[in-house]
């Protein structure tokens, strides 16, 4: 009984492989009678593709490109600077006193000497009066006694007097004499005071805003003063540079040479003034490794103005016959820095190169590259060694357009008509 029943299972296996094959059979590609028309039809397309693509890789790239040319390359040093104006005085009261009046509007220009307020001049005028009293009285004493000096000095010649009686009265004549000075320095003094009540602007430059109202008793200690000028022509940039130019730069200035400096704005694209360098700092930095520098600029049209932050362009030499390029030629790789340069037969080839000075739009070449040689600009992201190219210059407006478009149908018809060729070939092999 146990045979029987493993010779049914053995039976029902095979049975169930054979049905399987069957289906296999029947569902795949080779099976069906389309199925080699298919797979012919998917070779012919995927042919079609890579041709199509051979095609695309064999076609000339369109770039830009750009003579080397010589010239004069500057080397600048850019820093990020800030504007400091050479003086900024506040004004304060240099004697005490009631606040007359206030002569200056808020943000005006002045000039040094011009009156910018009065205090109540009367006390002093009248300390001033009873000054000249007093030289007035003592004077008149000092010739008094000058007078009978001069008596007793005659007395004495006729031994009429004693020698101490004139010793006494030439005391009390060096005595006024002394008095008398007192006195005028007292009236200096006075009078300098009535200078001081009227109060005069000590630099050229823009005032603030004011900070004593007309009205208020001050006094020299006052805290804010009364307002404050800012200089602003000249005015100063204050910035830093590295250690490692300061020998450059100390170079230059000792042999004579004026180094020009050019302020722009925050985002450094326009140029605000030109001034020249004036000095630099006594000392290095430690925390940063850089040194400060000061530069003065005339401002004749104020736009440099106190606390802005500025950045300034050092120009510290000037390269004469230096290869140039424009800056988008130049990429970087593995390698280092290197350009496309563009041969005869219009393919390109990758030349590592030596920068020298950069200065916006223009890179120097130190090395690497002749004068004359073609360097691609645009386009250099599709390019690699020996790659072909066609700049649209050299040739009429749409050119590759049309080649494009022939090279699209040559290569669609040759995939048609390997997908046709498949097709029958599979009818013909049925």
């Amino acid at each position: 009984m146990v045979k029987r029943h493993r010779g049914r299972n053995i039976a029902l296996l095979i049975a169930a492989l054979v049905i399987l094959g069957v289906v296999l059979w029947r569902w795949h590609p080779w099976g069906s009678p389309g199925g080699a028309a298919s797979a012919g039809d998917a070779s012919g397309a995927r042919a079609g593709r890579a041709g199509r693509g051979a095609a695309m890789g064999n076609m000339p790239q369109p770039v830009h490109v750009a003579a080397a040319t010589q010239g004069e390359m500057p080397v600048v040093l850019t820093a990020l600077g800030t504007v400091t104006p050479l003086a900024n005085v506040t004004v304060l009261p240099q004697l005490s006193g009631v606040l007359q009046d206030v002569y200056f509007k808020e943000g005006q220009m002045v000039r040094k000497g011009d009156v910018l307020a009065q205090i109540d001049p009367r006390p002093y005028q009248i300390s001033l009066d009873n000054a000249q009293g007093t030289l007035a009285r003592d004077e008149a004493l000092l010739q008094t006694a000058r007078l009978d000096l001069k008596r007793y000095q005659t007395l004495l010649s006729q031994d009429s007097i004693a020698s101490q009686q004139v010793d006494t009265q030439a005391s009390l004549v060096r005595q006024y004499e002394g008095t008398v000075k007192s006195d005028k320095a007292n009236i200096d003094t006075y009078k300098l005071d009535l200078v001081y009540a009227r109060i005069t602007a000590p630099v050229s430059g823009r005032v603030g805003l004011r900070q004593v109202d007309p009205g208020n008793y001050v006094t020299p200690s006052l805290t804010n003063g009364i307002v404050v000028i800012t200089q602003l022509q000249p005015i100063s940039v204050i910035f830093t540079t590295s250690e490692d130019n300061l020998q450059q730069i100390i170079q230059q200035t000792q042999s004579g040479a004026k180094l020009s400096v050019t302020a722009y704005d925050r985002s450094n694209t326009t140029s605000l003034e030109g001034g020249m360098l004036e000095t630099l700092d006594n000392q290095i930095d430690t925390t940063t490794g850089t040194v400060k520098l000061r530069a003065i600029f005339q401002n004749s049209k104020n736009l440099l103005f106190p606390n802005q932050f500025v950045n300034a362009r050092l120009l510290v030499d000037t390269i004469k016959d230096a290869v140039i390029v424009p800056t988008p030629a130049v990429l970087n790789g593995s390698m280092g820095p290197f350009v496309y340069v563009v041969k005869a037969d219009n393919t390109v080839t990758v030349r590592p190169v030596k920068l020298g000075p950069v200065d916006g739009e223009r890179t120097s070449i130190k090395s690497g590259l002749a004068v004359g040689e073609r360097v691609v600009i645009d386009g250099s992201d599709r390019l690699k060694e020996g790659a072909k190219i066609t700049i649209p210059a050299d040739k009429p407006r749409g050119a590759s357009g049309a080649s494009g478009a022939r090279g699209a149908a040559a290569a669609s018809g040759a995939s048609g008509a390997h997908a046709h060729h498949g097709k029958h070939a599979a009818q013909a092999s049925q």
